[in-house]
């Protein structure tokens, strides 16, 4: 327990240092360090101004005894409609392939990654935007996933 209130006390100054071109990051931890099939994740975001462009990321946060190198996730983006306006099947790495060393950004035996869906995406119109995300393994219960999330940010010449 203790670690990892120290693995949050290091995390928290990185999350809450000023960042212009973040729009929306939210991170729901899962309960009991396990990813359900049906358990989709949903995010809801504005989108004020769509002469702007925007990335769009998901992120998830695993534990090194994750059983698999890679997990599948399924997106769907949709407007305030319900209109579906992207979705597709990611197939995201999480682990070396010939070493199985961790891939991301690691902090005790937790790892955080980040992977794009979309790259300089124009929103077809202000308003609220739903992001749904689900793993798509062969699995009900897909274990070690500590928690997932979904990031916004306007796109720049250097992102």
């Amino acid at each position: 327990m203790i670690k990892y209130i120290l693995q949050l006390l290091i995390v928290i100054p990185f999350l809450v240092s000023c960042d212009n071109s973040r729009v929306y990051e939210v991170n729901n931890e899962l309960s009991g360090r396990q990813w359900l099939a049906d358990s989709t994740q949903s995010f809801t975001f504005s989108i004020p101004d769509t002469s702007q462009k925007y990335n769009v990321y998901y992120n998830l946060r695993n534990s090194v005894s994750y059983p698999f190198r890679n997990i599948y996730v399924k997106y769907s983006l949709t407007d305030s409609t319900g209109e579906m306006l992207e979705g597709k099947l990611d197939n995201a790495n999480l682990f070396d392939a010939k070493s199985g060393k961790p891939l991301g950004d690691g902090l005790g035996d937790v790892f955080d990654h980040q992977f794009p869906l979309l790259k300089n995406y124009g929103f077809p119109a202000p308003g609220q935007y739903r992001l749904e995300v689900s793993q798509y393994m062969r699995r009900d219960t897909l274990p070690e996933i500590v928690a997932v999330g979904v990031r916004v940010e306007k796109a720049t010449a250097t992102n």
